[in-house]
């Protein structure tokens, strides 16, 4: 499996002015001297984005780049862009994660080893070992449920179709089309992961513990829920 180019971990933010600048913190002290963190903000009116620029003009042995978007359109779309600007600058391997601590930065030099025998890691809560904390039930039900709801629709074996703590390889990015996609919330998350095993790229599961974010206010909301139980199902249509 090709590994050349360097890796670039892609954190879309929206309002995390409270969390930005600890998560880089831990984030650079976890990936390998010579990475790039890349915020991608959707004009946060909090002032993210000006702390992301604070950031960039420090140096580093992991560097942070800044890409400001002028409207908030969604998870989905900010990961694309933030795809697209990694795989221009050369990017080998891609991470991305969540902004607000729910994903463990201890976890990234895991995750990046697993992805020397993967095109796709998934940081998983949903395998052996993995779990999820500080969620009640009803929230929990949800969560699993929307995973193994996607998992019967798609007739696929990931546990975690949801989960939003991956590495990919270039190729997979380059494979999936990235133009198409359609999701806008965390449907962005199953979509891709399914894109990537129709491609035939080898897909595997890391345990982790997902946390409840530290500060501020989760995204989640009915119309994100509504958009997955209504475009999974397209999914498996389209690619047919």
């Amino acid at each position: 499996m090709e590994a050349s180019g360097d890796v670039w971990l892609v954190l879309p933010t929206y309002n995390e002015a409270d969390n930005l600048e600890p998560i880089v913190a831990g984030v650079r002290k976890h990936l390998p001297a010579g990475s790039h963190i890349l915020v991608v903000d959707d004009s946060s009116p909090d002032g993210t984005g000006e702390i992301a620029d604070r950031l960039a003009a420090e140096p580093g042995k992991v560097r942070v780049e800044a890409l400001h978007r002028r409207d908030k359109e969604g998870l989905g779309p900010a990961y694309v862009a933030g795809f697209r600007r990694a795989l221009e600058a050369g990017a080998g391997m891609v991470v991305q994660m969540d902004a607000d601590f729910s994903h463990d930065p201890a976890y990234i030099p895991e995750l990046l080893a697993a992805a020397a025998g993967a095109d796709v890691v998934i940081g998983s809560r949903y395998v052996a070992g993995g779990s999820v904390s500080d969620w009640g039930p009803i929230r929990r039900a949800i969560s699993r449920g929307g995973s193994a709801y996607a998992r019967l629709a798609l007739g696929v074996e990931v546990r975690d179709l949801t989960g939003g703590f991956k590495v990919m390889r270039r190729c997979v990015l380059e494979s999936i089309d990235l133009a198409s996609i359609a999701s806008l919330g965390y449907a962005f998350q199953v979509e891709t992961t399914y894109r990537a095993i129709v491609a035939g790229f080898r897909v595997v599961e890391v345990p982790i513990v997902f946390r409840d974010r530290r500060v501020g206010q989760s995204k989640m909301s009915g119309s994100i829920v509504l958009e997955a139980a209504l475009g999974v199902p397209r999914m498996r249509w389209r690619r047919r």
